[in-house]
């Protein structure tokens, strides 16, 4: 099974490139099942139904987010009105498991592709980021109830070194553990000893000339005089952040992880 997984998808330059370049994507890489973070696909901040529509019609399976989530109050909505219904689409956009369990939506959502069963968890850090339920403890409880063996996760967290012990913690429970947040890939892709795919931060889709999405012009302004501004989306150089996973169907265990950047 080859899993193609899609870092943070940011605005209008995002969605653009991942509908340009997704078709070729899953044909060099004869892709199963295809995963993509979207909670930046509003404009930089959040996600909307119509846009998480548009996603899933250009292929790809599930929809995870992190922190900027409720960003967009239609999501909010459209998760309270969809809980009820198992076959909803909602349910193929995550919000972090570990956030409140009030709140609508959910963190693990388990599907097919023909045969294949495979699980996706949606998990967010807390170091520098809000004080949510422990994500280490939420996988286990999720873990629990689980039926699939290809399972992957996406942990949205800020500090590299509560990814990096989040991986080496699911090491071979789990299928992959991939960062995203901060937008900025990281070349310390690997398959962990027991046969899990790591990778830190998968980046951003969106434009890179930027400070992590927004114009670099404001960001700069904002470090100059620490005087609030409103930030807005950038158009300039966007590129293509993912990465593709090669895994054992029937153990769930990973042969390999392949970063790429496409412009």
């Amino acid at each position: 099974m080859r899993i193609l997984f899609i870092g943070d998808i940011f605005g209008r330059p995002g969605r653009t490139i991942v509908k340009e370049k997704l078709p070729e994507l899953v044909e060099k890489h004869r892709a199963d099942l295809i995963i993509a973070n979207g909670e930046n696909a509003a404009a930089g901040f959040g996600i909307t139904p119509q846009l998480a529509e548009e996603l899933f019609e250009m292929g790809i399976d599930v929809i995870t987010t992190g922190n900027h989530v409720w960003d967009k109050r239609e999501i909010f909505e459209y998760f309270q009105a969809e809980n009820g219904d198992r076959n909803s689409m909602a349910r193929r956009i995550l919000r972090p498991a570990n956030y409140p369990p009030s709140l609508p939506g959910a963190g693990l959502y388990e599907g097919r592709k023909g045969d294949m069963a495979y699980a996706v968890i949606n998990l967010q850090g807390r170091v520098f980021m809000a004080a949510n339920d422990d994500p280490f403890r939420v996988a286990d409880q999720l873990l629990e109830k689980v039926k699939a063996k290809v399972v992957v996760v996406d942990l949205h967290a800020e500090a590299s070194s509560e990814k990096i012990a989040f991986g080496w913690y699911l090491d071979g429970r789990v299928t992959a553990v991939l960062g995203t947040h901060t937008h900025v890939p990281t070349a310390d892709e690997r398959v962990l000893p027991k046969g899990t795919a790591y990778i830190t931060d998968v980046g951003m889709s969106g434009p890179y000339e930027s400070v992590i999405g927004v114009k670099k012009e404001l960001v700069i302004q904002r470090f100059l005089t620490n005087m609030p501004a409103r930030f807005e989306p950038a158009t300039g150089d966007a590129r293509l952040a993912g990465v593709v996973i090669e895994c054992d169907e029937a153990s769930g265990r990973a042969s390999s992880i392949q970063r790429f950047l496409l412009t």
